[in-house]
């Protein structure tokens, strides 16, 4: 029987990687893609257990997993840490008004 691969490593991979990238952008981007990301290395892993000889691919499967967690803690985090430094300025009001200021400052 021939070995075939999962269908969505490489599709997760991608998702992780650029999921760890955009977590800098307050954590929801990264949340959002690490989240997907999770999801379809979960439902790959469901699919070699049913059957573990047919596919040669489950190494890079875990892999992926693994960086997707990664990315989702990541950016619970620095959603988690956005929030509580706006929550420090006073605020969302305090928060925006700090953005005015620094805006007209620089124009």
């Amino acid at each position: 029987m021939e070995q075939q691969k999962l269908p969505n490593v490489t599709i997760v991979i991608v998702l992780s990687i650029l999921g760890f990238v955009c977590c800098c952008f307050a954590g929801l981007p990264g949340i959002l893609l690490g989240g997907i990301a999770f999801f379809l290395a979960s439902k790959d892993e469901k699919t070699y257990k049913e059957n573990p000889e047919g596919y040669s691919n489950y190494s890079t499967l875990k892999t992926a997993k693994i960086i997707s967690i990664v990315v989702l803690v990541l950016g619970i985090l620095y959603f988690a840490w956005s929030i509580f430094s706006i929550f420090q300025m006073g605020g969302w009001d305090a928060y925006m008004e700090q953005i005015k200021t620094m805006t007209e400052q620089y124009q």
